[in-house]
């Protein structure tokens, strides 16, 4: 059977990385807060990490802090210029080919929703981490942007894939059960910003790496489309003329299992009926 066709394009996910490295780091306002939600969460876990694998090298406050930890940090990118100048190994995630077993943490800010191999890249991270070891990232999910997907879908442009599909929060849980990780958890922050048109959140969203890299690559919007987006994008204006675009930011975790870890009670080994216990006292 002939491999099925990517959905993604792994060029045009380099060239994002890479032209993000190029803009001011401000320009990425997604990246230290995504950065600052991981560390805090990272900071509740009271054990220590000897090694560490930050997938995506862009962000170098976090890159800093990571090693001011004393974690020894390897650092994976898919953009070459970005790599080259932070010392990143270079690839996609869905196919990171390192040694077993290597890593206590993986931190990934970032990415999970626009890999080929979803399933496929969430058992090379389990397969990664030590037992015991702990595999924390966050991606933009199921929710995001509707006042841009209700825009592209205006009369007069042309009815073709250019958003990315989105990944829910149950089907991450799920696919973290599944893939062999224990004691997962899945939650969602939402953002809101408000833009005061269209343009202003295109730029944004090729600053947050977030435009489309669909293989092949949709046709370029005409001028008219463009025309038309932004002012169906408009006519969502708040009384203020400015208009919402959501952000849901959904963050996960799960560890490498180990015999030392709490265990799910094993079905009927309860001592209490729950019927008993809902019953009203006399």
């Amino acid at each position: 059977m002939s491999p099925s066709p990517s959905l993604f394009s792994s060029a045009r996910h380099a060239a994002q990385r890479d032209r993000m490295a190029r803009l001011p780091a401000e320009a990425n306002f997604l990246a230290p807060i995504i950065a600052e939600t991981l560390l805090d969460r990272l900071s509740m876990v009271t054990r220590t990490f000897r090694r560490t694998l930050l997938i995506g090298a862009h962000d170098h406050t976090l890159i800093a802090h990571l090693r001011a930890s004393g974690t020894e940090l390897t650092l994976f990118e898919a953009g070459a210029r970005v790599a080259a100048s932070t010392g990143a190994l270079v690839g996609e995630a869905d196919t990171i080919d390192l040694p077993l077993g290597t890593f206590d943490l993986i931190l990934w800010p970032g990415g999970l929703d626009a890999v080929n191999d979803v399933p496929g890249a969430l058992v090379r991270m389990r397969a990664l981490l030590a037992p015991d070891g702990l595999l924390l990232g966050a991606f933009v999910g199921d929710g995001s942007l509707p006042t841009q997907r209700r825009a592209v879908t205006s009369d007069g442009v042309r009815p073709i894939a250019r958003l990315h599909p989105q990944i829910d929060l149950s089907a991450t849980g799920n696919l973290l059960q599944r893939t062999g990780f224990a004691l997962p958890v899945v939650d969602v922050d939402a953002l809101t910003v408000r833009y005061r048109d269209w343009f202003a959140l295109v730029r944004d969203l090729r600053a947050c790496g977030l435009s489309s890299r669909l293989a092949p690559a949709p046709p370029s919007l005409t001028r008219e489309e463009a025309a038309r987006i932004a002012a169906a994008f408009a006519a969502q204006a708040d009384p203020d003329g400015r208009i919402a675009e959501i952000f849901r930011v959904i963050h996960f975790s799960g560890w490498a299992p180990h015999p030392d870890q709490p265990q799910p009670a094993r079905r009927g080994s309860a001592t209490t009926s729950l019927i008993n216990a809902l019953k009203p006292k006399a």
